[in-house]
């Protein structure tokens, strides 16, 4: 089958896991077209199944903000006509799913109908399509699709909930591709990182303030006053500042690394003992199945659908957003023991392993077959 691929082409979350989900339709041999304003950072290779397109939006003294999405739409309708494109999944329910919309209206002009699939990743649902500005575009986009998906069932009721959906909703989940983690890193090179007596704790992120970054470093402070640990802070983002400040005035600063953001995040996890992730709303928590995968037993909170991925007392602790001091308590329950900290990574990894692409993907091969057979309906209502 040939895809089309709409999604954010960054360090997060949901442009992560389109790429990763193109790249093995491209080695299940599907045809895939990446399109998007800058090629996505995990997307190494291009090929003869996986190619990548584009979008330019010229600037004009006429507008204030330039209009990606009239961009987006019109390099869409010439990708899909020129290289018969047979299916569009869109990352994201704004813009991408407005633009696939006005796509394929412009296509159903020339007598080519093309199935959309939508999948919600969470911010575009929690923070974006709540605005009230966005709300009519978001709730508009999502019926509109032939299929939407969503990457959790907490995400899935929360955008029931919230929005006047037609539509169902199924639940696809986000995923690791196991074969990845097979990694070659050995004990001695965690030298580059901490002192053989240290735990490593870490932390991947965009630093956004839904992140609770400050409760991450409240969370390390009150660790290393119990036993002698490194703080890996990877990313970038707003909050970074403000971070380094608050290790600066606990005097924790030279405990704490910042490496901003990075491509080796797997040779960071192999090397960690702990993963924080005290967020206030996460779709789905990629970033701790990312950990769990390398063995990282995660302390988290329990909000949105963090709790489908970190199993409490199994692959680490789950507790309210802000309890900083039931997250230390955790934290330091699983660090002490070496061999309770041994037993939560077993834990951690094979409980991460339920989440393997070769068991998603069929998953959206299916819905991609029912969107494609179904094509036609209602094209000429």
């Amino acid at each position: 089958m040939k895809i089309a691929i709409v999604c954010y082409p960054t360090f997060g979350g949901s442009g992560v896991v389109a790429t990763e989900l193109g790249i093995a339709l491209a080695n299940r041999g599907h045809e895939v077209h990446f399109v998007t304003y800058r090629q996505p950072v995990r997307l190494e290779l291009l090929g003869n199944n996986i190619h990548f397109h584009e979008v330019h939006v010229p600037e004009y003294p006429l507008f204030h903000y330039q209009p990606y999405e009239l961009a987006l739409s019109s390099k869409l309708v010439d990708t899909i006509k020129l290289f018969g494109i047979e299916l569009l999944h869109v990352h994201y329910a704004i813009p991408h799913a407005y633009a696939g919309y006005m796509a394929k209206k412009m296509l159903e002009e020339e007598d080519i109908y093309i199935p959309m699939i939508t999948t919600l990743h969470g911010t575009d649902i929690t923070l974006v399509g709540k605005h009230p500005f966005y709300k009519p575009a978001v709730n508009f986009s999502i019926n509109q699709s032939d299929v939407v998906t969503s990457v959790s069932e907490n995400l899935k009721q929360g955008t029931l909930e919230f929005f006047d959906i037609q539509k169902e909703i199924e639940v696809v989940p986000n995923f690791i591709d196991r074969k990845k983690y097979s990694n070659s890193f050995t004990d001695c090179q965690r030298s580059l990182m901490a002192n053989d007596d240290e735990k490593i704790i870490t932390h991947i992120s965009n630093f956004r303030k839904v992140k609770r970054i400050p409760d991450i470093i409240n969370v390390f402070y009150r660790i290393q006053q119990e036993l002698p640990a490194k703080l890996i802070m990877v990313g970038e983002g707003p909050e970074k500042e403000n971070a380094e400040w608050l290790c600066e005035h606990l005097g924790i600063s030279n405990k704490v690394i910042f490496l901003g953001n990075s491509h080796e995040i797997d040779r960071i996890l192999c090397f960690s003992d702990l993963f924080l992730l005290p967020s206030e709303s996460e779709s789905f928590g990629l970033a701790a199945l990312e950990a769990m995968v390398n063995k990282v037993p995660v302390i988290s909170s329990n909000a949105g659908g963090i709790p489908e991925v970190n199993k409490h007392g199994v692959t680490g602790f789950l507790s309210d957003i802000g309890d900083i001091e039931d997250m230390a308590k955790n934290a330091l329950s699983i660090l002490k023991d070496d061999e309770v900290l041994e037993q939560f990574k077993v834990n951690a990894q094979k409980e991460a392993l339920r989440f393997d692409i070769m068991k998603v993907l069929p998953l959206y091969e299916a819905i991609y077959k029912k969107a494609y057979d179904g094509r036609f309906k209602g094209a000429y209502s």
